[in-house]
């Protein structure tokens, strides 16, 4: 897993009368020591800001890396807008203990959620394992997404099957070999035969 290009959240401001940005700051400071010793490659710092959607869209990241102190939920709502379209493995460094934050992040899709445990020894180990997890649950779903468009694809076929049955008085395996013959010939799918069949049945009414 070296070279893989990490873009880090995190909301540190630098102010030296606050004692909580402070331990914000050390937490940057370790993850990031923690992430360049590991041999990960950080291509960017970002907050959490309306751009952060942009921004992760411009830099195509291998991984988000979120460091919240305590404001975890603010975090992910940038976080869900910012991955929508393109899910990528995201893991959650935070103090942020509350069952409600944890259950939102699971649903917004972060990989693994740590709860006060940034030591940089520990950073390799974590994000080997929410990337095993990431592309665990990446092939859940694509196995899902598949199986669902070709449950879509047989009741498109089956219906151009009932037409065909209906208005030429064709047997099913009559009506099935005619859809067959005809995606050979147009050198198309026989759901997309079925579907154009169906469509220009709409448009005769």
């Amino acid at each position: 897993m070296p070279n893989l290009r990490i873009v880090v959240v995190n909301t540190v401001i630098h102010d030296e009368d606050d004692e909580s940005l402070h331990a914000q700051a050390e937490r940057a400071r370790v993850l990031r020591i923690g992430l360049l010793e590991a041999g990960y490659d950080i291509i960017a710092s970002l907050p959490p800001d309306m751009y952060l959607p942009e921004r992760i869209a411009q830099l195509q990241p291998d991984m988000i890396i979120v460091d919240a102190e305590s404001d975890a939920r603010d975090v992910l709502e940038h976080i869900v807008i910012a991955t929508r379209d393109e899910r990528r493995p995201i893991v959650m460094f935070t103090e942020d203990q509350d069952p409600e934050s944890m259950e939102a992040a699971v649903e917004a899709g972060v990989s693994a959620y740590i709860v006060a445990g940034l030591q940089g020894e520990r950073i390799k180990p974590v994000l080997q394992v929410a990337l095993a997890q990431f592309k665990r649950e990446q092939k859940l779903l694509d196995e899902l997404s598949d199986t669902k468009s070709k449950l879509a694809e047989r009741k498109v076929i089956e219906r151009a099957k009932g037409l065909l049955m209906e208005r030429q008085r064709y047997t099913e395996e009559q009506a099935y070999q005619k859809l067959r013959s005809m995606a050979m010939s147009k050198n198309l799918k026989l759901s997309e035969v079925a579907q154009r069949i169906l469509d220009v049945e709409d448009l005769l009414g």
